[in-house]
């Protein structure tokens, strides 16, 4: 409309979106005009709730009044998405979305981009790494599009703290759009480093509109609870006093599963939401948080960035992330429409061995990923992962990643499920992953030291961000000190018993791994196991303690033989086993002294029946399946003429199952119906 200027009509659509009453913040505006008037491109870094959505949808909807495409959004996670679907449907944008989530509705989608019904496009940055979509799809969209956002942009960055390869492609993209298509990067989590980086892959004329990263609501505190039970106790104690709803972040699957089991067992609504969690159930959860019919979700970092409840009351952490950035980003969740929120780290004595883990497994071994570029090169046709698997001390979601960050480096390419070498020359960059490496070494001691500081840990986060304002609180745990209410022991000991008391499942394995020569198919049921037990997890706050301090004693103690026998009466295996054996091991033979004990406590006579025939490496050490199986195969046999019954296989630690599945095959053999294993810990 003549004389109505950009700022006038963005004024009236936000009070469509938000209510009459409703003002910009700082900031917004001035990026709407920049990408609607000035076709620049931005990179807004503004703390999490300040409405970097409301910009790119606002600029959506003003480039499709004046004729321009559709925009194209790329966002990492479904939960940002869906939530982006919603806000758009109240402010006219006609929205829609290509994930894994919806693959039955892709082609009509598609088809809606091609004809020009959909306003906004939002993608996955997986998304870019499939040909048929590329091809399709992002060529005529890309050449067509009024604005391109990349929202989390910080992922794009080697430094950004949740970096991610499939967004190394969005440079390749927007090299393909015309100079005069606008493009927004958003991101509350960068710091100077990072927005130096994202500068450089997003062109030198960046508009950076950067605001004060600090949320007045969130009151921090840490604490220090080692043990899994002490941690258990405070959560069952805590949550049902705070206010609201809210999270509980744990850094493992098997931790927020545990976590989750614990609160409802003591009365609390709690929910799990990981990376296991099957997509329809994400979005019952979040629509049950949403609304306030659950107390409590437990979750991994699958609910994180793009999760968007503005009155979310409370964040714990059941253990330390390893990076002050991804802690803020996730307590950021909390707090945006309240004038307090309560934010708890509870340390623990497990934090670091995962932290180092997420480190040591982030980037592809050079080794390794030479020995995959060699092996591709000397293929005459793709192979598929299965076919690389035998030649490389990888497991498949390693090998997966080390494939796409290979083909990412154009090293090599994927054709439908197999891979081949391009014809690209390639040498692994020790550098950068030296470099980056060292910086998430810095920022593990970071937060070692926010842990343990006695100065405002608010401060220490923006600092951590760059943020020029970041200054003393007067909330946190630290500026505000209050007196922590001590835990009661039975709490504790009920918690600890908890944990101990959960047996897990040891599943059989019923197909042997393909790429093999040695073995292939299904293993055939006369050699199969049967469902074994383990008492507990390896890094576990029960008895996985006690296993590890066993394993590094040399010998176990009394208190495990009568745990374990307690869980064999309580599983109780058909047909009842009539005799104990071990996995032998030459340098551990604390593993049969156990067994031995074992037998001596159920009631059953002990067999040596299985020696080594050859030395074999840790499986710990072996990384999929195929490496696990050369490892084992020809490494035992049954000797003698032993007992014949049904067995119970006993071995102190579970990795793959493999040399469960190997040993237990040849006891079958040997004349055994049935065979049980049962494990102390499983890894």
């Amino acid at each position: 409309m003549r004389g109505v200027t950009t700022a006038d009509r963005a004024r009236v659509l936000l009070a469509e979106f938000l209510g009459p009453a409703a003002a910009f913040r700082d900031g917004q505006l001035e990026a709407i005009e920049a990408l609607v008037d000035g076709r620049h491109r931005v990179l807004v870094v503004q703390r999490t709730g300040w409405g970097k959505s409301i910009v790119y949808l606002i600029a959506t909807r003003l480039r499709r009044e004046a004729g321009a495409g559709p925009s194209l959004v790329v966002s990492p996670l479904l939960a940002l998405m869906r939530n982006q679907t919603l806000m758009g449907e109240r402010i006219g944008v006609r929205s829609a979305t290509i994930n894994s989530e919806n693959i039955e509705d892709w082609q009509a989608i598609e088809a809606a981009a091609h004809d020009g019904e959909i306003d906004l496009l939002l993608i996955s940055p997986e998304r870019l790494n499939n040909p048929r979509f590329r091809d399709n799809v992002l060529a005529e969209v890309a050449h067509t599009a009024g604005l391109f956002v990349v929202d989390e942009v910080h992922c794009i960055s080697d430094w950004g703290h949740d970096f991610r390869p499939d967004y190394r492609r969005v440079g390749r993209v927007i090299d393909l759009l015309p100079p005069t298509v606008p493009v927004l990067g958003c991101t509350a989590t960068a710091n100077d480093r990072v927005v130096a980086d994202i500068e450089h892959q997003l062109g030198d004329d960046l508009v950076v509109i950067r605001g004060p990263l600090g949320r007045d609501s969130l009151a921090v505190r840490v604490l220090d609870l080692p043990t899994q039970g002490e941690r258990l106790a405070w959560l069952a104690r805590e949550v049902p006093r705070m206010a609201g709803t809210g999270v509980v972040y744990c850094l493992t699957i098997a931790d927020a599963n545990r976590v989750t089991q614990w609160l409802r067992r003591e009365g609390i609504d709690a929910v799990s939401y990981t990376g296991a969690t099957a997509p329809e159930d994400r979005l019952g959860i979040e629509a049950a948080l949403s609304e306030n019919r659950v107390k409590v979700v437990v979750a991994t970092s699958a609910l994180g960035m793009g999760y968007d409840k503005p009155d979310l009351a409370f964040v714990v952490h059941f253990q330390s992330p390893g990076s002050p950035i991804a802690y803020y980003q996730q307590i950021g969740r909390a707090g945006r429409a309240l004038d307090t929120a309560a934010v708890v780290l509870l340390r623990g004595h497990e934090d670091r061995d995962i932290q180092d883990w997420f480190i040591e497994t982030a980037f592809p071994d050079e080794v390794e990923a030479e020995a995959v570029v060699a092996f591709l090169e000397g293929q005459d046709e793709p192979v598929g992962v299965a076919a690389i698997e035998p030649i490389v001390n990888l497991r498949r979601s390693r090998l997966d990643a080390m494939l796409k960050v290979l083909e990412v480096e154009g090293a090599v390419a994927r054709q439908g499920g197999k891979w081949s070498r391009t014809g690209r020359e390639w040498v692994y960059d020790t550098d950068r992953v030296e470099r980056v490496t060292a910086e998430r070494r810095r920022e593990q001691a970071a937060m070692d030291e926010f842990g343990t500081t006695d100065g405002c840990l608010m401060q220490l986060l923006l600092a951590e961000l760059d943020d020029p304002g970041a200054g003393p609180c007067g909330r946190c745990g630290n500026c505000a000190p209050v007196v922590e209410e001590p835990l009661d022991p039975a709490d504790v000991a009920r918690a600890i018993e908890f944990v101990r008391g959960q047996p897990l499942l040891v599943d059989p394995r019923r197909q042997w791994p393909s790429g093999l020569d040695e073995v292939r198919g299904r293993i055939a049921a006369d050699r199969q196991v049967e469902e074994g037990r383990a008492l507990c997890l390896w890094a576990d706050g029960g008895w996985g303690s006690r296993v590890r301090a066993g394993r590094k004693a040399g010998a176990y103690a009394d208190e495990l033989v009568i745990a374990a026998a307690r869980l064999v009466e309580a599983w109780a295996p058909t047909p009842a086993p009539t005799w104990v054996t071990a996995v032998p091991s030459a340098d551990r033979p604390e593993v049969a002294a156990f067994a031995e004990a074992l037998a001596d406590a159920v009631g059953l006579p002990f067999a040596d029946a299985v020696v080594p025939t050859r030395p074999k490496e840790a499986q710990a050490r072996r990384e999929n399946s195929a490496q696990q199986v050369l490892n084992v195969l020809g490494a035992f046999a049954v000797g003698g003429e032993g007992p014949s019954g049904p067995v119970l296989l006993v071995d102190d630690t579970v990795t793959s199952r493999w040399t469960l599945t190997v040993v237990g095959s040849l006891l079958r053999e040997h004349g055994a119906p049935a065979v049980f294993p049962l494990v102390l810990a499983q890894r």
